[in-house]
């Protein structure tokens, strides 16, 4: 018999590309998985969507995208069926660097968006009701070492505290023509809160940790501060009593999208001044406005050392460090 002679299939991706120019971001995005988050004595299952990617050199047509898969696979396979879990960002850090590692590349990066419930009793009455965050865990990782960032997202409520003023403004004209004295015009507002118009607030908080940190961040410490930075929490399920404590704490409350930034900014910085100064901040909100057809944005980010030194000294710092600046810095 003739011996039978198997073709091997050529490496397509490993061969030269036509154009020799090196791409900063080759991967695969929206991979859905469920994943384990947390504490073995808190753990979760969580909806997740994974974003993987890789540099590539220029003399290598493409990544090996079947590669990306099978880490995430693998990685997930061990954190769902293991003892223990992991959390967002150390979860994102262990799958960049297996796909660095498989895809022989200089740097990968990996995004880790998870929805996931918390529970928690309304202000007054106390009824129990599930609240819907997301969190978020990335990694940049090289042969320098990885960096992770954790983040979290959470809805809330703003009062607008420039037609608030308005409404203050016309309301003390009325009770002046009505009689009243400033000093009971004073008590009045004290006791009552003035009317404004309300958006509903989206706030998004990241920290980024450098490579030499070896601290772990939980994400529900962003999440207070994330929430406390705007004018009241909102809960899914209420009393009447509550929604009046909703309205009320929001009214006395009064914050600008701009307002809800800093004050994350300056949470962030009181709640992890233990940190060192390389490590990465950044706030965003945006409010869905109600008397508008807009929406408004807000955000700031920087390194923590960048924002103490503001913060402490009140001077503008020109140049404000961008998310991907601090993750380059790993590469």
């Amino acid at each position: 018999m003739e011996p039978i002679t198997i073709a091997t299939a050529a490496d397509v991706q490993a061969s030269t590309p036509t154009v020799h120019v090196s791409l900063s971001r080759v991967g695969v995005t929206n991979v859905e998985k469920v994943i384990r988050i947390g504490a073995p004595d808190a753990e979760q299952l969580y909806y997740a969507k994974l974003d993987c990617f890789v540099d590539l050199g220029p003399k290598q047509k493409g990544a090996h995208m079947s590669r990306f898969e099978e880490v995430v696979n693998d990685v997930i396979g061990e954190v769902v069926l293991g003892e223990s879990g992991f959390k967002a960002e150390q979860l994102a850090q262990h799958i960049a660097e297996q796909v660095r590692e498989r895809q022989d590349a200089l740097r990968a990066e990996v995004t880790i968006a998870a929805r996931y419930p918390e529970h928690k009793p309304a202000p007054v009455s106390g009824i129990p009701t599930q609240e819907i965050y997301t969190l978020f865990g990335s990694a940049m990782a090289s042969e320098r070492g990885t960096r992770r960032l954790v983040g979290v997202a959470a809805q809330g409520m703003t009062a607008c505290p420039c037609a608030q003023q308005l409404v203050a403004g016309r309301s003390r004209e009325r009770l002046v023509a009505d009689g009243f004295t400033d000093d009971e015009i004073g008590r009045i507002f004290e006791a009552v809160p003035v009317a404004t118009h309300n958006q509903r607030g989206l706030g998004t908080l990241y920290l980024g940790l450098s490579e030499e940190c070896d601290t772990d961040v939980d994400a529900a410490e962003l999440l207070e501060i994330v929430e406390d930075s705007m004018s009241s929490e909102i809960y899914e399920l209420m009393k009447r009593s509550d929604e009046a404590a909703v309205v009320e704490k929001a009214h006395r409350r009064p914050r600008f999208v701009e307002d809800c930034v800093r004050e994350a900014i300056r949470g962030a910085i009181e709640r992890f001044d233990g940190l060192r100064e390389d490590s990465f901040v950044s706030a965003r909100q945006e409010n869905l406005e109600t008397i508008h057809q807009h929406n408004v944005v807000a955000e700031r980010f920087g390194l923590l050392g960048e924002l103490r030194r503001e913060l402490d000294a009140g001077h503008h710092v020109a140049h404000h460090t961008t998310m991907r600046e601090w993750l380059d810095v790993a590469a």
